[in-house]
């Protein structure tokens, strides 16, 4: 049986930015929820001392949960090769920050899609970077899982191997048994694409998922990509409560249990607050009972 995480969505700028969330307080609010596990990120303020990583570990665990996941956003694609080396120096410390905390997975990008790198240039940065990465991840018992990913909230572009075609090329240039895939549906969709059909191509790699529900407020995918390229996500791009959006969790699900899937599904939503997530907690687990038998 797959086990499922949160994602703080709703207050990552009061733990990163404002610093009116301490670890300890979105544990204990997170503790109120139906879940195991939390899914941290590498921007939480007080995780810059490393003296947090394990402090955060054991508070957590005294509140029953694990912390499986860390979300990171590694940018590969820079044509300068000094660039690319500060990634991956950043990428080796977010996976012991993972180690420290207990969670065996952690994220890797692609990059941002810059308009001056060409396909093939950019699939060899990424794929030398991660490479790079994965020796230290394999010592430190962490998988690096790579997600098919939209857009991080602080780059100017969107994400360089958005699309299905590319995606699934850099995926299958990484052959490792420290390498997976971390699926997100609604990534998908916001690429133009059927996220069943990303998933029916690469559900053998997958060992991790996000799971959220996205819609947008006005306009349309056409309207939204034409915004891809601002700083963040478009304001018509809206995060949703799981299970009244644009995703089939019951096909997905399906799929998913078809490869005798048992990895971390986290919720990345809830932007609302506590009572949203709760409720998209709850659909999860109701989802997850009905299909993981």
């Amino acid at each position: 049986m797959p086990k499922l995480a949160a994602f703080p969505k709703a207050y990552l700028d009061d733990l990163c930015v404002h610093n009116t969330m301490s670890i300890r307080q979105w544990i204990e609010l997170a503790s109120t929820l139906d879940i195991d596990g939390l899914e941290f990120y590498s921007g939480f303020t007080e995780l810059e001392s490393p003296v947090n990583w394990r402090e955060s570990r054991r508070i957590a665990s005294d509140k029953g949960l694990a912390i499986p996941m860390l979300c990171c956003s590694p940018d590969f694609t820079h044509p300068d090769p000094r660039f690319r080396q500060e990634q991956i120096d950043n990428e080796k410390r977010w996976i012991d920050m993972s180690a420290a905390l207990g969670a065996t997975f952690c994220r890797v990008l692609s990059g941002q899609r810059r308009p001056d790198v060409s396909r093939e240039d950019g699939l060899n940065y990424v794929v030398e970077s991660i490479y790079a990465c994965l020796p230290h991840a394999a010592e430190q018992g962490v998988t690096l899982i790579l997600e098919n990913h939209y857009k991080d909230g602080y780059w100017q572009h969107p994400e360089f191997a958005q699309k299905m075609d590319l995606f699934l090329d850099l995926v299958s240039r990484i052959d490792h048994p420290s390498f997976g895939v971390n699926y997100d549906p609604s990534n998908t969709i916001l690429a133009g694409e059927d996220p069943l059909e990303l998933l029916a191509k690469v559900k053998h790699r997958v060992v991790s998922m996000h799971a959220s529900d996205r819609y947008l407020a006005e306009g349309t995918i056409e309207d939204l990509m034409k915004e891809e390229d601002v700083t963040g996500y478009a304001k018509r791009l809206k995060h949703g409560e799981i299970g009244k959006g644009m995703n089939d969790y019951d096909a997905i699900f399906r799929e998913l249990r078809g490869v005798g899937f048992d990895g971390w599904i986290s919720i990345e939503d809830g932007v609302d607050g506590i009572d949203q997530l709760r409720r998209s907690a709850d659909f999860l687990r109701r989802k997850m009972a009905e299909h993981f038998k």
